[in-house]
């Protein structure tokens, strides 16, 4: 089992932005934390370890497939935000843009024919659609629930029970 250079450069740049997405949730949960938002500092914490855990999923692919995996340095998020609402919207966006790399390494593995890739990367697709799903949810409360202190206090809240539930599994 080999993959193309093509797929292989695709491949360690989603390492990079799950590395990315790690490092830029895990820079909101400290604002959250250090802002009084104790229900995002948690739901954030826990979304920094699960796109650590992408990222590390696709080492192991790539080093199973014999393309070994290279670790690339990760530059500096954003550590500073306006708002709460704001922070969210940072985050919706970030999964967007790894949604986006997700389908172009699909499409390259669906004119390669590289069948093993095409599987692994099913995985990521459906995970993809449930965190869109999430931060979308999560910014209709602000449209819901409002936009002054005590509603955004709820939104923590919810964060926090989030935080609390166990994660689900996108394909089961």
């Amino acid at each position: 089992m080999k993959i193309s250079a093509k797929m292989k450069k695709a491949l360690q740049d989603q390492v990079a932005l799950e590395g990315l997405a790690s490092n830029s949730y895990l820079a909101m949960a400290s604002w959250c934390e250090v802002t009084g938002y104790q229900g995002g500092a948690a739901y954030f914490y826990t979304q920094s370890d699960e796109e650590r855990t992408h990222m590390i999923k696709v080492v192991h692919y790539l080093n199973d497939m014999g393309a070994t995996a290279t670790i690339p340095a990760i530059k500096a998020p954003t550590a500073s935000y306006k708002s709460l609402e704001g922070l969210i919207k940072t985050a919706l966006k970030s999964e967007q843009t790894v949604t986006k790399a997700i389908h172009k390494m699909v499409e390259v593995a669906q004119k390669e024919k590289d069948h093993s890739t095409y599987a692994f990367l099913e995985w990521f697709v459906n995970e993809q659609v449930q965190e869109e799903t999430k931060f979308e949810t999560i910014l209709q409360k602000f449209d819901l629930i409002g936009r002054d202190k005590i509603a955004v206090n709820e939104i923590d809240k919810i964060l926090a029970a989030d935080a609390a539930a166990p994660a689900a599994d996108p394909v089961a």
